[in-house]
């Protein structure tokens, strides 16, 4: 794979997987709304301004990819503490009809610890501050999930624990089995690492491993 469509680039983990995709002399379509704003540079890089949710705009940005990385964040901000959020479901039930139709099947999106299935996995004791704060959110990234399990694409789902803003380390677990399912750090650089080593290699397909430090 060296084209990738990053939906969600100009923070976060989907920044950290353009930049890092760009180390490795990918080419990387960068989507956001903020994409000319961005201050990475390269020819390599080609800044895509659009909304997630908009059918044209990803239309025009599927174009060409052999891959999406599917890396929205949480709005800055409380707000999906105690208003509904779609963001995650709107933007999967836009985007995953068009790989579909036109391509490309390869599809990695991030969603996280606690979403689907994996929220069994939460302890008792963190479970009754899970729901209260990041509850709405992750009600809407099960939306997404249950979205991508029931396509037709080449999928790989990553369910990351707590997220730190720390370096690259190379050093963390990929908890494929329920069993092994816990909470835990882990970078967004080590996220980005995995999503792009999946990317390149095909592997973890139709899986949702939880990664953890």
């Amino acid at each position: 794979m060296e084209r990738i469509l990053v939906i969600g680039a100009s923070r976060g983990i989907g920044l950290q997987v353009v930049r890092q995709g760009l180390d490795r002399g990918l080419r990387i379509r960068a989507m956001a709304r903020s994409a000319e704003q961005m201050a990475d540079e390269g020819e390599r890089l080609d800044r895509f301004a659009g909304d997630a949710t908009d059918p044209a705009d990803l239309a025009r940005a599927l174009d060409g990819q052999e891959a999406v990385i599917l890396a929205l964040g949480v709005p800055p901000g409380l707000g999906f503490v105690y208003r509904p959020v779609t963001l995650f479901s709107r933007a999967t039930e836009a985007l995953v009809p068009l790989m579909e139709a036109q391509g490309p099947r390869r599809l990695l999106a991030v969603t996280g610890f606690g979403a689907g299935d994996s929220e069994a996995a939460i302890s008792t004791l963190e479970r009754l501050p899970f729901r209260a704060i990041m509850g709405r959110a992750y009600d809407d990234k099960t939306r997404q999930e249950a979205a991508i399990r029931a396509s037709a694409l080449d999928w790989t789902i990553a369910r990351p624990g707590i997220l730190t803003n720390g370096p690259r380390t190379s050093r963390y677990k990929v908890l494929v089995e329920p069993s092994e399912w816990r909470n835990g750090m882990i970078s967004r650089a080590d996220v980005a690492e995995f999503l792009l080593d999946a990317a390149q290699t095909g592997g973890y397909l139709r899986e949702a491993p939880v990664l953890v430090r």
